[in-house]
């Protein structure tokens, strides 16, 4: 098996410490609802050619006890400006520390990165609580 020459570079993702996300409470945590967030200028930095990357996130979230506050979550999301990481990872961080934060009943993060070398990349996950 042929080894890739990013092996080991971002190995450091999942522990990589970024902002704060805050919350608010949810006061109506006894429904089911939805909110959907579209950033559509998210940019972040190619691991092999240090150029910028540049996609479109949209995040779908059916809230529990907490809300994202929407500042705080730009903030967050500007820390990726000068990363060096891969668009599978970025949507994997981002859900992750979503999650951890306000701990939804359900979650949905849709990358739709620009294309890179001719190549488009969607990169979709999904949370649940469940």
């Amino acid at each position: 098996m042929n080894e890739s020459s990013y092996e080991g570079k971002q190995d450091d993702i999942r522990d990589w410490q970024t902002p704060e996300i805050e919350t608010f409470d949810n006061i109506y945590p006894d429904r089911d609802y939805s909110i959907t967030m579209t950033i559509p200028e998210f940019t972040c930095v190619c691991p092999k050619t240090g150029l910028p990357d540049f996609a479109q996130l949209t995040l779908h979230y059916a809230p529990a006890e907490k809300c994202i506050e929407l500042k705080s979550f730009k903030e967050y999301l500007l820390v990726y400006r000068n990363k060096g990481i891969f668009h599978e990872n970025v949507v994997n961080k981002v859900i992750d520390d979503l999650a951890a934060a306000i701990n939804p009943k359900q979650m949905k993060l849709v990358g739709v990165f620009n294309s890179r070398g001719g190549i488009q990349t969607t990169v979709q996950r999904e949370y649940s609580a469940n």
